[in-house]
This record gives C-alpha cells, structure tokens and sequence, in this order.
C-alpha cells in the first residue's frame, strides 16, 4: 500500500523534468553551435517560443537588458581589453578599458628583471678576476721611456669624467630601486629599504636629465676617431691582445669604438625611455611606459657591465691607461705598444723605432 504513492510520486518528478527539459530546449536555449558561431563572429537568432509547432524566429534583444545579450562572454572581455592588446602600433580604442600587458609587464620585470639582472654586473666581475689572477696586468713592454705624447686635451677629459660621475649615480641609484626590495628589504629591513628607495628616486630623477647633457657633450668631443676601419678587423681576430700578440690600432681601437657607440645609442634609448618614466603624462598609452620600463632596466644592465670591464682595463688591467684621462699624456711607449698607428700619425716615426729614455735631470 505505501509504495504505490511513492511509485506514483517518483514518475511524477521524472515527468515533470522531462516536460521541462524538453520546453528549455524548446524555448531558444544557448547550444554549443551558438557559443561557436558567436565567437566566429557570426549573428545568432534564438527560438523564444513556440505556437501552433511553428518556432518563430526573432533577432537577438541587444542592449544591456537583454537577458542573454548579444555578445558572448569572450566577445566582451576582449572588447573590453582590446583585440590585440600588446601591439602598441595601434592606440587603443575608447571602450578598451584594461590590457593584459599590465601583468605580462609584472611578471617580466618580477620573475626575470628583478630576479637575473643583478648576476650580470657580478658575473662580469668573476670573469674580470679570473682574468687577473690568471695573466695579471698588462704592463708596458720595455717599461716607460719618460716620454709623453698629449691624447686628450682638457674639455676631453671633463666631459669624460663629467658623464663618467652622472653615469655612476645613476647606477648606483638605479639599482637601488630596481633591485632594492630582493637585496635590502630581506637584510636591513622594510624601513631602512624604503629610505633608500626614495633618496635613491629622488636622486635618479635628479641626475638623470644631467646625462643627456652629458652624453651629447661626450658625442661631440669624441665622436671623430671612433668610426669603424679595416683595421679593427684584425684587432677582433686578435681578441684585442689580451691573450698575448700584438695588435695594430688607430687613436682608438675597436673595443674603444664599440663601447662609445653602445653608450652613445643605449644611452639615447636610456634618455627617452627615462624621460618618458619621469614625465608620464607625455605619453598617452600606459604600454609605452611599460615597455620603456623593460628597455630603461635592460639597457642600465648592460652598460653598468660593460662599464666595469671598462674601468678594470683603465686602471688595474692595463699600465699607463689611466694616464690619458688624468693627465692627458701617455707614455710613448704605451702609445707604441696600444695605438702603433696614431703613434707614427701624430709624430711621424715608425711605430718600430725604439725610445731612447730620457737623461735624468
């Protein structure tokens, strides 16, 4: 006797379902063939009703009323971030309200920038020790004569030192804020990082117009004699004589040539990028300032290496370099062994001749 209502009961439910299953399905329901066309960008009519075992067939109900509307969810979320949103070619439209390159740019500069970029300038440090401890440095063959020859004069040699002393606070600043959280934060502490941080900031943008001035006094002061010739060819196959020969140079050989004209195009990109940085509202698209903060990062690691092999070889890696931008003379002996070719050009005599010492006063 009770399990006739419950029998009852049950096929009542599963008639009652499938009576309602078959109305969705009858009443224009989203299928997965109107989800594809809608991302093809096809138009998509749904069936709302049914008379008579006829489906009339009406549009879409478009607007923010509709109960379904007429964009997909892809469709309106790539509406609303741009169709290609890391093509920074073409300006975003008005309804693009977000981009993707916003995470892109954090995880970039957090998962690669701020996490290798400091093994760079240490790197190049080993390898500058391993160099030393193994050959030592370069001394002049023959010793110096006690003969000099002037190689710079003495605008030269400011606008050497003066982008040399920006380009160092610069660096130094500059690391600070980019790597200060991983380094300084996790040692010294949240407060003492977030003080160096600003300092480091406030000097960063302080300076950092000081180094176009600089790099353009630079460009004009050395800019004749850093052209390419033939002849640096020879030095590249010699690899400069670091590792034993003699290698034939005009005033300035070809690692001399490649490191002023890195800092030369690097430090345009440096100068327009950190201007855009500093004066944002210059720029209109926010991916230009942060792709400008990838190239400003990227760009800063590269010289700031290179820059320590450079200091390495005028000071402790070669005998007599330093002398060119403290004095402005060389021994020319030195001038012989590094630059044979501006030895006979300035004074005329085969680079092949000895120097005769000079009679002690």
């Amino acid at each position: 006797m009770i399990m006739r209502p419950i029998t009852a009961l049950v096929l009542t439910v599963c008639l009652l379902l499938f009576s309602g299953l078959s109305a969705v399905a009858q009443s224009g329901g989203q299928t997965l063939e109107d989800i594809l066309a809608r991302q093809n960008g096809e138009t998509v009519e749904r069936v709302i009703g049914v008379e008579d075992g006829v489906a009339p067939m009406v549009p879409d109900i478009k607007g923010p009323l509709g109960p379904l509307g007429a964009t997909s969810d892809s469709d309106f979320w790539r509406a609303f971030r741009g169709e290609n949103p890391t093509d920074i070619r073409s300006p975003l439209s008005d309804s693009v309200q977000m981009t993707r390159t916003g995470q892109m740019w954090r995880m970039l500069r957090e998962n690669y920038i701020r996490k290798y970029a400091g093994w760079f300038p240490v790197a190049v440090i080993g390898l500058l020790l391993l160099y030393h401890l193994i050959k030592g440095k370069m001394h002049i063959t023959g010793g110096r004569s006690g003969k000099t020859l002037p190689r710079f004069n003495i605008t030269q040699r400011v606008a050497h030192w003066f982008i040399a002393g920006v380009f160092i606070i610069l660096a130094l600043t500059g690391l600070i804020i980019l790597l200060g959280r991983p380094l300084i934060a996790p040692y010294l502490g949240k407060t003492v990082n977030s003080i160096l941080t600003s300092a480091a900031l406030q000097g960063h943008n302080l300076f950092g117009p000081l180094f176009i001035l600089a790099l353009l006094w630079l460009f004009i002061k050395f800019v004749r004699g850093n052209f390419f010739q033939i002849v640096d060819l020879k030095w590249i196959f010699k690899l400069g004589g670091f590792f034993g020969g003699h290698v034939s140079s005009s005033q300035f050989n070809f690692g001399e040539k490649t490191w002023f004209w890195m800092v030369i195009l690097v430090g345009i990109v440096m100068s327009a990028t950190g201007l855009a940085l500093e004066f944002p509202w210059l720029v209109d698209d926010l991916r230009w300032l942060q792709l400008s903060t990838i190239l400003h990062a990227g760009g800063a690691i590269l010289l700031i290496s290179v820059a320590i092999g450079h200091i390495y070889v005028g000071t402790a890696g070669m005998e007599g370099s330093i002398d060119s931008m403290l004095k402005g003379e060389v021994d020319e002996n030195w001038a012989k062994e590094h630059h044979d070719l501006w030895y006979e050009e300035v004074t005329g005599k085969p680079a092949t001749e000895p120097v005769s010492e000079e009679a002690p006063s």
